[in-house]
């Protein structure tokens, strides 16, 4: 399936990654997000890293998007957050 208003062709395997500062509430709050969008995510597609002094989160999750909807509805939920500094 194509969209006309985006380069992607749907469904496709697409990474999400989510910076904000240091916390498990971060975590659970990519996991609840992704979750209310997604559906059920195994944990495999999930990955974390700590910035050298851990001030920072970066959580990276891989989701098989089906449209360009889907993924803006996750990128705008998750960029409102007060935790989060950065979606790409």
């Amino acid at each position: 399936m194509s969209n006309d208003n985006t380069l992607l062709e749907f469904p496709c395997e697409f990474p999400i990654k989510v910076m904000g500062r240091s916390s498990a509430d971060l975590q659970a709050l990519v996991r609840e997000v992704i979750q209310r969008h997604m559906g059920p995510t195994e944990e495999a597609r999930y990955a974390t890293r700590r910035s050298r002094q851990s001030t920072y989160l970066a959580v990276t999750v891989t989701v098989t998007a089906r449209s360009q909807v889907q993924l803006d509805g996750i990128y705008n939920e998750l960029s409102s957050h007060e935790d989060v500094i950065m979606v790409l």
